[in-house]
């Protein structure tokens, strides 16, 4: 049973009965206000001191109730609620060898609620363990965090958060001192008398599942209402979704060389952050008609994309060792035409990529299969070679140049489409400067 979450008021007469006349009984704490009406009763206080881990702890305890439990009734009160946020009680729930019952009780969910003036229902409150995990916090409705019980776990908790997030730290709650502290999600390290009487409420968690729903929802109030999007298909959509990769290459250019400082850093960061999310609703769009279609949904084209990559990288989710990114290339490619049952590394390439990406990609196919490409240094001395002998109007010797250059730019980890961009592109920027220069 539970000496609900704060002090006498709030303990129901069912736990008061049951403690004040039970052979056996066992507070797991007395660090509660609840507990100064039971000081007679035995408590686990002791053992926190001396157990290496809250699981050992906890294990501990569980096996001296299950001990007790052969001689008789044993009456067993914890802090709020039995069943929340109460590991020793789902620890007693899964031991066999004994028969449990639960005796609710006012837990701090209620109070907290009760402080917050909130409908846990209407706000489709989620309830986390703030020692339950490392990674950001996700969900669509609001969360109560329990047991932020210090400012080190408060500065976890505030890990987890956008630094501008809106929290409240429920302090005291269902106590004379209740406190509701608002601040930013960044300032949680300052709170310094935060105890086992503090929890954390965040109204709202703005996270990439939140943020796909809203843009699958939009896309169908746009297929519903507006006639261009009503008259696309997969066919009509293929120039957009080229349009837009390329409109991302470019935006991540300027984004790369700002970052070298060649440039706006904020403004570049915005304008591919745009173009990013331009490209993403290309992907949105096409995943709705194959819904419509029945074929496929954006639900299964991320959870086909998540398996291939686990399936396709062995070296990082099984047992399998790689040494190189040369070696994982090859083992790739090795899985990748074994799962599609294809007879070449080549069949599925897009052939009407641009040459340069086309014979790059290639290089790296013909790697897979052991087909030897010349270094650096014989790349470098061939393109020599080549360009010595060169005449303007042989094909041949063209190939062979271009080739080299391939080659030596591989080596180089150089990725030579995108010095043939940057070439046009200060081309540009020269022939806009010289009709500038005409005009004035």
């Amino acid at each position: 049973m539970g000496l609900g979450p704060g002090d006498g008021q709030l303990l129901t007469r069912a736990t008061v009965d049951a403690l004040s006349g039970a052979p056996q009984a066992r507070l797991r704490t007395s660090r509660h206000p609840a507990a100064s009406a039971f000081r007679e009763i035995p408590t686990y206080d002791d053992w926190y001191e001396t157990a290496d881990s809250f699981d050992e702890l906890y294990d501990r305890i569980v096996d001296d109730l299950v001990r007790l439990a052969t001689t008789g009734p044993v009456v067993y009160a914890v802090p709020g609620s039995p069943l929340v946020a109460e590991a020793t009680v789902e620890r007693l729930l899964a031991r066999e060898e004994i028969d449990v019952t639960i005796v609710p009780a006012v837990s701090t969910v209620d109070v907290a609620c009760a402080a917050l003036r909130i409908d846990p229902m209407s706000v489709s409150l989620q309830v986390v363990d703030a020692l339950g995990g490392d990674g950001p916090f996700r969900g669509s409705g609001a969360i109560l965090v329990l047991q932020t019980y210090s400012p080190e776990v408060m500065a976890a908790v505030a890990d987890r958060l956008e630094p501008t997030t809106s929290v409240c730290v429920v302090y005291h709650a269902g106590l004379p001192e209740q406190e509701l502290r608002w601040m930013r999600a960044v300032d949680l390290s300052r709170v310094h008398d935060a105890d086992h009487l503090t929890s954390l409420y965040v109204p709202a968690v703005r996270d990439v599942g939140g943020a796909i729903v809203d843009l699958v929802d939009l896309m169908s109030v746009l297929r519903e209402k507006c006639a261009w999007d009503q008259e696309q298909t997969h066919t009509s959509l293929a120039r957009h979704l080229l349009e837009e990769s390329y409109e991302v290459i470019d935006a991540l250019e300027r984004y790369a060389l700002a970052l070298e400082g060649e440039g706006d850093v904020a403004a570049t960061a915005h304008h591919a952050e745009e173009e990013l999310g331009d490209l993403l609703f290309q992907i949105v769009f096409h995943a709705h008609l194959g819904a419509e279609q029945e074929t496929f949904t954006l639900t299964s084209v991320a959870d086909a994309v998540h398996h291939k990559l686990v399936e396709r990288h062995p070296h990082v989710f099984g047992d399998v060792s790689v040494t190189t990114a040369d070696d994982a290339e090859a083992r790739w490619e090795r899985l990748k035409k074994q799962e599609k049952q294809r007879e070449s590394v080549t069949d599925g390439i897009a052939w009407e990529l641009p040459g340069l990406v086309l014979h790059a990609k290639l290089l790296r196919k013909a790697a897979s299969v052991g087909i030897a490409t010349p270094d650096g240094a014989a790349a470098l001395e061939q393109a020599r070679q080549a360009m010595a002998s060169l005449h303007v109007d042989d094909v041949e010797a063209w190939r062979t140049v271009i080739s080299s250059l391939s080659v030596l730019a591989k080596s180089g980890g150089v990725d030579l489409e995108g010095v043939a961009r940057s070439l046009a592109l200060a081309l540009r920027d020269e022939i806009v400067t010289a009709e500038g220069l005409a005009r004035s």
